[in-house]
């Protein structure tokens, strides 16, 4: 793998870790794609760096598992904001 490739992939890892961060979040923060972000931490992290991947994995986990939650709060929030107007 290229060096600059190595680099980001480590970079997003060490920002999601920190962060907590969802990957649309960090694809702003890194000006790439999600498919990118969902590339580098998925696939391309395993064989870098094992052990951030394990710490990757359960983040986007816990962030599946709120995922439904999310959804509604914002799906509230948006409909509360179209009575105010």
């Amino acid at each position: 793998m290229k060096k600059e490739l190595v680099e980001r992939v480590n970079a997003c890892a060490d920002y999601v870790i920190e962060t907590k961060c969802t990957i649309r979040e960090a694809a702003k923060k890194f000006h790439v794609s999600k498919s990118t972000v969902h590339k580098d931490l998925q696939k391309r992290l395993a064989e870098i760096n094992p052990k951030k991947y394990e710490k990757i994995s359960e983040i986007f986990q816990s962030h599946i598992e709120v995922r439904h939650i999310r959804g509604g709060q914002s799906t509230k929030e948006k409909y509360l904001n179209k009575k105010e107007t």
